[in-house]
């Protein structure tokens, strides 16, 4: 069955891990796909998406060059539900510590968020943010199984 806008719009702001996917023309190569954390409030930053990588990463290089990608979030429980969710790059920009820290908190628990910022701030390099305007949906919730 398909969601609703406000059911993936809500789903979508869930903390997920997403798999994030982008073209990679090079050597006819097929889509790069990686697991990434991201964030994303409807009523925020226009309805856009943002993930925040490192800013020689693969991941940066390709999204730069093909200026739009996917992410694609799921669960199995307490139903089969996904959102899949793509379109293109709305703007590139130098990561901040309160990102990082946002991002971070969506994620781990409140103990864990300052030794993993820690961590990253010493170890990962320069961030970006990088922010996605959704423009195509696909979405369901097949229930329980």
């Amino acid at each position: 069955m398909a969601l609703t806008r406000a059911e993936r719009e809500q789903f979508l702001a869930e903390p997920h891990i997403a798999a994030l996917a982008v073209a990679a023309q090079e050597e006819q190569r097929a889509p790069l796909t990686v697991p990434i954390w991201y964030q994303y409030a409807p009523d925020k930053d226009h309805g856009d998406i943002w993930i925040m990588t490192g800013r020689n990463s693969r991941k940066h290089q390709l999204i730069a060059q093909a200026g739009r990608f996917s992410l694609m979030v799921d669960r199995v429980a307490p139903s089969v539900r996904y959102v899949s969710v793509e379109g293109p790059v709305t703007d590139t920009v130098p990561a901040t510590h309160e990102q990082l820290v946002e991002v971070t908190e969506r994620y781990l628990p409140a103990e864990k968020v300052d030794a993993y910022v820690d961590f990253a701030m010493k170890e990962l390099g320069d961030q970006v943010v990088i922010y996605l305007r959704p423009e195509h949906w696909l979405s369901a919730d097949m229930g329980a199984i």
